[in-house]
């Protein structure tokens, strides 16, 4: 199939089949889609999280909008960004990229020197506006994999992030939670968009060509 047709028959699921199970596989495709996205200045200034400890998950599910997707979905994948950058951070990204690269240390400083001259005017509420906004890149990438692999997926903003960062202990890592990514199957007979048709506004309005 290509794209637009697993984007057509993707929908955020709203009833998971409990009894089934995404293989390890199929998730590690689907991570490896999110680390493959592409970040401002190359950073990646954010991780996932993968939560399939159905232990996690009920305590998890206090914070929920929608507790019984998230407690009957296969994997939880947690989108968690920087809380802040910092000079050491960005450092720790650009010696990765020279080593693997073969190039010697220092390589970009020029460049690096001017995204902490901006970022170092910034405050750390900014920074987190900032890496948070990355994170939905990996998000919609993932969610374009697990579509072409037939798995399933529900994006939500709807969670206590004050909940899910302190079961995961998020906070000791420097990440602060933006988005969940329910993965699974669809349970075809409670999850009523199964049966709609799916809905988007018109080609013509959604585009505005000059």
């Amino acid at each position: 199939m290509s794209l637009i047709e697993d984007l057509n028959w993707r929908h955020a699921v709203k009833a998971y089949d409990s009894t089934k199970k995404v293989s390890e596989k199929d998730v590690n495709k689907i991570l490896e889609a999110a680390r493959l996205a592409p970040t401002s200045s190359g950073l990646q200034p954010f991780r996932v999280i993968v939560v399939e400890n159905q232990e996690l998950k009920e305590k998890m599910v206090k914070g929920a909008l929608n507790p019984e997707v998230m407690r009957d979905c296969s994997q939880v994948l947690v989108f968690a960004a920087w809380d802040s950058y910092s000079n050491e951070k960005i450092d720790k990204v650009y010696d990765h990229h020279t080593d693997v690269r073969d190039l010697p240390r220092g390589r970009f400083s020029s460049y690096t020197d001017k995204i902490k001259e901006i970022y170092g005017a910034q405050t750390p509420e900014e920074h987190f506006a900032h890496t948070a906004r990355q994170t939905y890149i990996a998000l919609g990438l993932a969610m374009a994999q697990a579509a072409e692999l037939k798995v399933d997926s529900t994006p939500a903003e709807g969670f206590s992030n004050d909940v899910v960062d302190e079961i995961l202990g998020l906070r000791e890592l420097g990440l602060k939670s933006v988005t969940l990514l329910y993965l699974g199957y669809r349970d075809i007979e409670n999850d009523y968009l199964s049966h709609m048709k799916k809905v988007r506004i018109p080609m013509e309005e959604f585009i505005i060509r000059k």
